[in-house]
């Protein structure tokens, strides 16, 4: 058993109280008090697509895989060649690119 002795009450409407629970369920909450628990302890809570955070990981995994078969060859041949360097800088680009559409989007949390 919990040892929250005290209870707070809120009242809202039947649509402020469908907002409330549609934002809970957008949050992934299924616990209504620890949802408004959050809420009021925290300040906000944030929901993000991790979309780009996946697309980020695959990118960085496939980069660090070539990375390693270049090194493996220029190691064997003693050389490396030019298009490979390409490629990496060409995928740590669109890491960079897509680290900072995430930063964006976190400082325009409000």
């Amino acid at each position: 058993m919990s040892n929250r002795e005290f209870v707070i009450r809120l009242r809202v409407t039947p649509e402020e109280l469908a907002q409330v629970k549609g934002r809970m369920e957008q949050a992934g909450m299924k616990n209504l008090s620890g949802y408004m628990r959050r809420l009021v302890l925290n300040g906000y809570v944030i929901n993000m697509d991790m979309t780009d955070f996946k697309e980020i990981l695959r990118l960085v995994s496939i980069s660090s895989n070539n990375l390693n078969q270049y090194a493996r060859r220029a190691n064997e041949t003693g050389s490396i060649y030019l298009a490979d360097i390409k490629e990496l800088q060409k995928s740590h680009a669109r890491v960079i690119e897509l680290l900072g559409k995430i930063l964006d989007r976190l400082n325009a949390v409000e």
